[in-house]
């Protein structure tokens, strides 16, 4: 069956996790090309806050007010797509948390809270969206990671939730178009981008966390999530540092883990003191609407691969030249194995 996905100014528009980094981008960005939104977050004051600003602008938006890890709470932001613009036609699972620190450090309270977030509200969010996208037709985006298939130190539970992400969205596929319904169901994976999460975050180190390089802002993302729901694709990564890290861990994993373990534990780690160490993982923080987390490092706003890859011609040519990188990468490292033995 074919998928036919709506332009974006004829479309209803769910995300969760929209009052801050990558949702919060995809939402102005999606409400400043027409499209209606329903938003959704644990934060009523922010969702009130970001609904009063679009609609100063004239766009389209309603908000429900839900922690995604339960299933009641996001049964409600379908009602309220049904309640003010009788259905939808695009859901994005974007909201996440993260805990830093070494895993066992964590304890088994944060690690279930953050399961609940980053795997169950995918869980939810993508079999409510199913019931209605399979009689309507649309397309399901599951905001996933570059931690998707490999890993970092410092980031396990988080790494481990979005492995799971990406299995049960590749599974999802399989199954949806094997009954031929009409639904495109993406999985994005984001590099590392500039947002507040790192704020928002379980802290376990001694220190306040950085994101590794290369970072990149959340207008990425968003505009790969935006690509997604005109366009059937099965998955797309927001920067090339995430394809060519995904390339790396096929083609060397013990490469990868060689370099894992060289350079992300200091990478992970700045010099200042923890601050905010219990984050939002149980509880709201009362923060204004921001898009960018303040990176010392410099923030790419744009992703030439990502560009590229929204492109089925030029998508091949971004991917054999971040595939050569990567194997450039590989076999770089086992020269030098081979000239230390």
């Amino acid at each position: 069956m074919r998928i036919r996905l709506k332009a974006l100014d004829r479309q209803v528009m769910v995300i969760t996790g929209a009052t801050s980094g990558i949702g919060l981008a995809t939402a102005r960005a999606a409400a400043g090309r027409g499209a209606k939104l329903v938003l959704a977050a644990r934060n009523e004051d922010a969702l009130r806050q970001l609904c009063d600003e679009l609609q100063l602008q004239g766009h389209e938006a309603a908000y429900a007010v839900a922690d995604v890890g339960r299933r009641a709470d996001v049964e409600r932001i379908a009602d309220v797509a049904f309640e003010r613009f009788g259905g939808f036609d695009t859901w994005v699972n974007n909201a996440g948390t993260l805990i830093y620190g070494r895993i066992e450090e964590a304890s088994d309270e944060d690690a279930k809270r953050l399961f609940d977030t980053n795997f169950w509200g995918v869980w939810h969010g993508s079999r409510i969206a199913l019931r209605h996208l399979k009689r309507h037709g649309g397309a399901l985006i599951n905001v996933g990671s570059d931690l998707s298939e490999h890993t970092a130190p410092l980031m396990g539970p988080y790494s481990a939730s979005k492995h799971a992400v990406m299995g049960l969205t590749d599974a999802l596929r399989v199954e949806v178009h094997q009954q031929r319904a009409p639904v495109a169901v993406t999985l994005i994976r984001p590099s590392g981008i500039d947002t507040q999460i790192r704020r928002h975050a379980r802290n376990y180190m001694d220190v306040e966390p950085r994101l590794p390089p290369p970072v990149y802002a959340p207008e990425v993302v968003a505009d790969a999530i935006l690509h997604a729901a005109e366009h059937q694709t099965r998955d797309l990564f927001a920067g090339g540092a995430a394809r060519v890290l995904s390339t790396l861990t096929h083609l060397g994993p013990l490469t990868s883990d060689w370099v894992m373990r060289r350079l992300m534990f200091g990478q992970l780690r700045s010099d200042k003191p923890a601050q905010h160490a219990e984050g939002a993982l149980h509880e709201t923080m009362h923060s204004p609407l921001q898009e960018r987390g303040g990176s010392e490092r410099h923030v790419f706003k744009r992703s030439v691969y990502t560009k590229l890859a929204m492109h089925p011609r030029a998508s091949r040519v971004a991917g054999y030249g971040l595939a050569a990188a990567a194997a450039l990468a590989l076999y770089a490292h086992r020269g030098m194995r081979l000239r230390r033995s």
